[in-house]
């Protein structure tokens, strides 16, 4: 699987391909497999109530499948690769396919999303997703509930729920703790609480629940880098970016000009790795970026020889900006990149 929750390496038969065969720029990653993986770990979850397949189902639904549908929502991609030269011959989104499964399939996952927030058991109520969201339902036992959320998630970490049973009853309410969560804060009716211990990745709180009640997560939304394992080979060297559910891509666009995005490296020394962010309400339909700072070499590397000895380069420092991968390729075509080149500098 990528990091973007895509599946499906090849071209040829739709295929995963050998182990760690996970190119970034061949990448198939067709949308309706991002989906399909979405819907395999749906079960999953429900066959075991263990919160990894859930964390598997939020990274496809963020990244590899919803990337597949344009801001504009009138062009879709068949492949979601995790890596562009630029060239505009290649256009990744499209008005429609000779083979139409994508855009009804994504237009199929969006229109049902309501149905993957919540789950009842004999002891309670789960919750999966974070978003604004009402559910109106029952408990196995009969009883209505009501719960609310408000939340800028995916922006910022913290989600505000109120609980709202028919009548006072005593059941567990869970929720998930993602993965990418480092820490989270919780409080409980207006107190804050130690969080209780995790069972399958979920919190489990059972306490008699009555009147409008106010649960509220504060999870931990600091920018994470990403190593792969050494034998994804196109990876070597290279770090991706995530911040909650999101991962992170440079585009052409958003880097100093006169560069392409392949000229430049993450700086990961102490002090400057940090990733900063930056809320931009005008660009690509209101998104949180990622500033970094990097350096890229004195000449450019389109302008170095194919083949050469080794000889020390001079580097430039600087700034570039990463974007969520959900957004790529929404303004005109340009060279993207997710797995980034890094440098360990003094």
């Amino acid at each position: 699987m990528y990091i973007t929750g895509g599946v499906g390496s090849r071209a040829q038969g739709e295929s995963f391909g050998d182990a760690y065969e996970l190119p970034n720029r061949a990448a198939y990653t067709e949308s309706c497999a991002a989906i399909g993986n979405m819907f395999w770990n749906w079960r999953m979850l429900q066959a075991t109530g263990d919160a990894r397949y859930m964390d598997v189902f939020e990274r496809a639904l963020y990244n590899g499948a919803n990337s597949g549908l344009s801001l504009s929502g009138s062009l879709y991609c068949y492949r979601n690769p995790l890596e562009l030269s630029g060239d505009p011959k290649d256009k990744i989104r499209n008005p429609w396919y000779s083979t139409t499964c994508c855009p009804p399939n994504l237009q199929r996952i969006l229109m049902s999303l309501p149905g993957y927030f919540y789950s009842t058991s004999a002891d309670g109520l789960w919750v999966h997703l974070y978003d604004n969201s009402t559910l109106n339902w029952k408990l196995e036992d009969g009883t209505p509930i009501r719960v609310t959320q408000k939340t800028r998630h995916p922006w910022e970490g913290k989600v505000e729920l109120t609980v709202s049973p028919g009548s006072a009853r005593e059941f567990t309410l869970r929720l998930r703790k993602p993965a990418w969560a480092q820490s989270v804060s919780l409080e409980v009716a207006g107190t804050t609480v130690a969080a209780p211990k995790l069972e399958k990745g979920y919190y489990a709180i059972r306490r008699q629940w009555q009147g409008d009640e106010r649960v509220v997560l504060d999870f931990d939304m600091t920018p994470q880098l990403v190593e792969s394992n050494p034998l994804i080979r196109d990876n070597i060297g290279k770090v991706a970016v995530q911040r909650g559910p999101l991962v992170y891509c440079l585009e052409g666009l958003d880097q100093p000009a006169g560069t392409s995005v392949f000229d430049w490296y993450l700086d990961l020394a102490a002090g400057k790795g940090k990733l900063r962010t930056e809320t931009r309400a005008d660009l690509l339909g209101g998104i949180v970026t990622l500033k970094a700072a990097a350096s890229r070499g004195s000449a450019p590397n389109a302008s170095l020889p194919l083949y050469g000895p080794p000889a020390a380069r001079g580097f430039v420092t600087g700034e570039v900006t990463l974007i969520p991968y959900y957004t790529f390729q929404n303004r005109e075509s340009t060279a993207m990149e997710v797995w980034i080149p890094s440098r360990a500098v003094r």
